[in-house]
């Protein structure tokens, strides 16, 4: 594809990495950047070869200041604001149905709308100078990018109330005590070394388990009744069952039992 203008997206390792490049204004989601996100999720979402995905940004600023509001100021009707959230939402939908675990690395602050787009991705790892918050509260509106409903889905409607109305930002300890981050990068660990060992055992997964692992959590993710997620995990057993890395692994095991070693 055709290198976006606000983004630099790269494949590395079997790992597609994408990241926001605007940190002269700290990475703003303007509605250009939002729809380079999602053209780039849903053109690489065909690609059979890939483990995972790192969304960051760039600088050690800023993941993401929320959505443009110099750009967004001009959206003053209702129709504005409804096109605007269908927009918004569109990208993120298509992180959050990505074939396969995608990762928020988060390299500063996250905030508003990042802290949004941190939430679409399945799992947040963090520097230990980045922080979050969800503080659309403080400019008088909710969420506008499905951020909201995916924080409820993580936290619990409760929690979810409580950060939402609190409009606080926390540092990434505060954050992974929370539930809000899965990992914060050691003393002397740099942001990427944390990404690489939260990373690890993904790598060690064949790509299509990691998709039917994925395919599982997803239609979970969707709310769809049990009978219709139990329909996605029998048909992501059948494909890994049948799949020659199973019965390559099989053997292995197999043989070791063959020899008294299992």
């Amino acid at each position: 594809m055709t290198q976006p203008e606000h983004l630099r997206v790269e494949v590395v390792d079997a790992v597609l990495r994408v990241r926001i490049d605007r940190p002269e204004k700290r990475n703003p989601l303007s509605r250009a950047v939002l729809g380079e996100l999602g053209q780039v999720f849903r053109e690489y979402a065909t690609d059979a070869s890939l483990r995972a995905a790192v969304v960051t940004g760039a600088g050690d600023r800023s993941f993401a200041a929320g959505g443009d509001l110099k750009e967004f100021s001009a959206f003053r009707s209702d129709e504005d604001a409804d096109a605007l959230f269908a927009h918004a939402n569109d990208a993120l939908a298509a992180i959050r149905r990505f074939p396969v675990p995608v990762v928020a690395a988060l390299n500063g602050m996250a905030i508003g709308g990042g802290a949004e787009l941190a939430m679409a991705c399945d799992f947040r790892v963090a520097a230990a100078h980045a922080t979050i918050g969800f503080v659309q509260g403080r400019l008088n509106i909710s969420t506008g990018f499905g951020g909201g409903t995916d924080l409820v889905q993580l936290v619990g409607p409760r929690m979810a109330l409580s950060l939402l109305i609190g409009a606080q930002v926390f540092d990434a300890t505060d954050a992974k005590r929370i539930g809000l981050v899965d990992e914060v990068s050691g003393d002397s660990e740099s942001l990427d070394d944390c990404v690489e060992r939260f990373l690890a055992p993904m790598r060690a997964q064949a790509p299509q388990v990691l998709r039917a692992f994925k395919a599982i959590a997803s239609s979970a993710r969707q709310g769809l009744p049990r009978d219709e997620r139990e329909r996605e995990e029998r048909a992501a057993f059948v494909r890994t069952w049948t799949h020659p890395d199973h019965w390559a692994a099989a053997e292995r095991v197999l043989a070791r039992m063959a020899r008294g070693t299992a």
